[in-house]
């Protein structure tokens, strides 16, 4: 491995990048093979590899004494297994998990271009995708916050919005809460994983959304209806 072409990839050089990838694909299969049959295909497992290795470029110093090979290693097992442990909260589509794979990899090169994180805009810009649906598939495979969790305008928490006179405690013990989410439209889905998920404000969703926060404030109580309505 030529620490010529580690620092020129490093350095930006989106060539130099391509080239380690390829160089080094039996390196990342090797890996990716140790996670077949859990549920994930080979191809995405591949290009979650992929984002774990270009991190083990990045991070990579020669003065560390290793071999970038062992470097590299749990740095792409790491980056699958994170994958695999924040995969199924909510129940999401193949399209957004591939979409959210593609948006990773370029925040992860824009990040290091750039040196600060890329804004939706600038990932848009880099893929092609609309700023919305890089916010989604980025809330939608974000690791969900604790239903206990405060939303931060002050309106409560999400078991107690859609909780009824059954009390809490009863709730908690028999609702699926993530199928009864995973059933609602497209829109509502968006808002709920925004707002109680992600702890945004409703004017927060409403940017994100390209929508008003008034169309956000009724989508919200439409889906906490419809929520009710699944979970009675």
């Amino acid at each position: 491995m030529s620490p010529e072409v580690i620092r020129a990839a490093q350095n930006g050089d989106n060539s130099s990048m391509e080239r380690l990838i390829v160089e080094n694909s039996g390196l990342i299969w090797s890996v990716c093979r140790r996670f077949l049959g859990r549920g994930v295909e080979k191809d995405d497992l591949y290009q979650l590899g992929c984002v774990g290795f270009m991190k083990a470029v990045m991070g990579y110093d020669e003065e560390y004494g290793t071999q970038f090979s062992t470097y590299a290693v749990p740095k792409i097992a790491g980056e699958i297994r994170r994958f695999l442990r924040d995969d199924g909260e909510i129940k999401v589509s193949r399209t957004i998990k591939e979409r959210a794979i593609i948006i990773k990899t370029a925040q992860s090169r824009l990040s290091h271009e750039l040196c600060r994180e890329p804004t939706i805009s600038e990932i848009s810009a880099e893929t092609g995708l609309s700023n919305e649906d890089i916010a989604l598939a980025l809330e939608a495979t974000a690791t969900p916050e604790s239903l206990q969790a405060e939303i931060n305008d002050g309106s409560g928490r999400l078991e107690d919005v859609i909780a009824d006179k059954r009390g809490e405690n009863d709730l908690v013990e028999r609702v699926a809460l993530k199928e009864a989410i995973s059933s609602l439209g497209d829109r509502e889905k968006k808002v709920i994983l925004l707002r109680f998920y992600r702890d945004l404000t409703q004017e927060k969703a409403a940017s994100i959304l390209g929508i008003s926060q008034v169309q956000v404030s009724r989508i919200e109580k439409r889906a906490i209806n419809e929520l009710r309505q699944l979970l009675a």
